[in-house]
């Protein structure tokens, strides 16, 4: 097939442009290379014939161009931010998605699939069981709750602390406007697929980490962050109190799930999630961090936390696994293979001391008062 990526010189677009070659497919790019993730506004290094548009998936036009020929979309391209500037999700995520359907209706151009990225942030707070009241799927935690440190959600009933489980596809609850707007993505993706005779798929990717991840891009992850802080010889900042669980996903495993529900026929008109199937603390990952890069100290936990975090989330694979996917990428892998990488990186500016300084400035992330 001829397959266009959009966000193509980004960190999963350039991992799957590499695999779709790998594959025998040609490839074009379209790309906006957005200051925060290309700082200096250039291509990265693409291979040789991979066709590039530079361009925004909000403007007619460039999508025009970038669609000639295309056989296969793959949407990776969109808006991630912890500020406060809510229609910007809409605007990039949601509007640029269905601009794409609007495209190719009008055009009628036949394709064989449609891949969108979603996100595990669709689930918001995630899945809980209360031993007593069953399973529940928690509101965000309240700003009060958050100022006291009171960090685990409770059971609407009797107020214990609940046990969390692993999100299924069937009980999506954003909390904020990054999940809001890939729920909406997938909604507009699936229902006008369908509609219109358009196959497609959406995977909702757990946090994917792993060489080429922009050390510049205040939303891209902990490791960039942990290995930022570190280089500049800083403790890993550590919010709440680290015992959130997530689940971390090796890029090579995210980039073989894209290439599964590519042309897998019971892959059409449904979402997957895309998970690691591990479930690791936040300060378990900050140790095993600072190990790799043989630094003797500790995680810098001071209370500070993040308003839109959720406490625990880790995804449930059952359903693309019926579809013969397996993540195989493990933790010490994804942390030794980024720092291969970032090794060769350039790293003048401090951008993790950044990041953390615009959001404390806008209030994104906040501190319970310490007790005198």
């Amino acid at each position: 097939m001829h397959v266009l990526v959009t966000g193509g010189a980004g960190f999963i677009g350039s991992h799957v442009v590499d695999a779709l070659l790998r594959g025998g497919h040609t490839v074009a790019v379209l790309d906006s290379l957005v200051s925060r993730v290309h700082p200096g506004r250039t291509w990265p290094d693409i291979p040789p014939g991979v066709r590039r548009v530079r361009g925004d998936v909000t403007e007619r036009d460039d999508w025009l161009m970038a669609l000639e020929g295309a056989d296969a979309v793959v949407h990776l391209a969109a808006y991630q931010d912890y500020q406060a500037d809510f229609s910007r999700f809409a605007l990039v995520n949601d509007a640029g998605t269905a601009l794409l359907y609007e495209l190719l209706v009008e055009r009628r151009q036949p394709v064989q699939r449609v891949v969108v990225a979603s996100s595990q942030a669709v689930y918001g707070e995630g899945a809980y069981e209360c031993p007593d009241h069953g399973r529940q799927y928690p509101p965000p935690r309240s700003l009060e709750q958050l100022a006291r440190g009171a960090w685990e959600p409770r059971c609407s009933v009797c107020g214990m602390p609940l046990e969390p489980i692993a999100s299924s596809e069937e009980h999506p609850a954003p909390t904020n406007a990054y999940g809001i707007s890939k729920l909406a993505t997938e909604s507009y993706a699936l229902t006008l697929g369908a509609r219109h005779g358009i196959p497609t798929s959406a995977l909702r990717f757990s946090i994917i980490q792993g060489p080429r991840q922009s050390p510049a891009n205040a939303y891209s992850g902990v490791l960039r962050a942990f290995v930022g802080h570190i280089r500049h010889g800083r403790r890993p900042v550590v919010y709440e109190d680290g015992r959130q669980r997530r689940d971390y996903t090796h890029i090579r495993d995210a980039v073989s799930a894209v290439e599964r529900v590519l042309e897998h026929p019971d892959a059409v008109g449904r979402a997957f999630n895309v998970g690691s199937g591990k479930v690791t603390t936040v300060l378990e990952y900050a140790n095993a961090v600072l190990s790799a890069m043989g630094v003797v100290a500790r995680p810098d936990v001071n209370g500070r936390y993040r308003l839109g975090d959720t406490r625990h989330v880790w995804s449930d694979t059952t359903r693309i696994r019926a579809l013969g996917w397996r993540p195989t990428g493990t933790l010490h892998e994804i942390i030794r293979d980024y720092l291969a990488w970032i090794t060769d990186v350039s790293e003048s500016e401090d951008w993790a001391a950044q990041a953390l300084a615009r959001m404390e400035a806008s209030g994104v992330v906040r501190q319970v008062p310490q007790a005198d």
